[in-house]
């Protein structure tokens, strides 16, 4: 039974990439391109995130 489970999993997951590939591509070709100024606003709170992660880490 377990293997049958495995098997229709990985038949939905390849249905599932099938139907969201081809609009995922035309999402991307469709996307307006992003500023280096909207790219810096995303990344520092990224690089915060990342650094207080980092310093939890470091307290254990």
């Amino acid at each position: 039974m377990d293997l049958w489970l495995k098997i229709g999993s990985a038949i939905l997951l390849v249905m599932m990439l099938m139907f969201l590939l081809p609009r995922a591509k035309e999402m991307l070709k469709n996307s307006p391109k992003g500023t280096s100024q909207e790219w810096m606003s995303a990344l520092i709170p990224l690089l915060a995130v990342a650094g207080f992660v980092l310093l939890l880490v470091m307290m254990l």
